[in-house]
């Protein structure tokens, strides 16, 4: 079990740190004006995404399940904390999906929003993640 504890932790510093990165070439993509940075921040954005992002993220849920299981999910059903912990990775996997949404469009050349946006979007995984290690490690209820 330490193992898929450890595979766990691991996928999930690898989909996090995807999480804190591709909003900040969000940031960098939308101060861009020219054709070739605009392209290479496509390229970025896309193999970040899809490369590293997303595999990260399935995977880290796959050993949080596997976990969930093999303790008991019903043990821990009603700890407040792991409800609390579930609840800010479902708003995660819809940050991730919205990104992917933010990737698309600026494939497309659609993007409307401009830097200040994605800087302030940018904060939000770094909160989430403070309170899902504050749950995790401290389990305040």
């Amino acid at each position: 079990m330490l193992w898929v504890k450890a595979f766990h932790v691991i996928f999930m510093v690898t989909w996090f740190a995807a999480l804190f990165y591709l909003p900040r070439l969000f940031v960098y993509h939308a101060m861009s004006s020219d054709e070739i940075s605009n392209e290479r921040f496509k390229v970025m954005e896309r193999k970040l995404y899809f490369g590293i992002m997303t595999p990260g993220a399935v995977l880290t849920i796959i050993f949080g399940v596997w976990m969930l299981v093999d303790y008991g999910w019903a043990l821990y059903a009603s700890m407040g904390w792991l409800q609390l912990k579930m609840l800010i990775v479902a708003i995660l996997v819809g940050y991730h999906f919205y990104c992917g949404k933010i990737v698309k469009e600026f494939r497309q050349d659609i993007n409307q929003r401009g830097h200040l946006f994605y800087r302030w979007f940018n904060e939000l995984p770094v909160l989430l993640l403070v309170a899902v290690i504050i749950l995790v490690v401290v389990k305040p209820f």
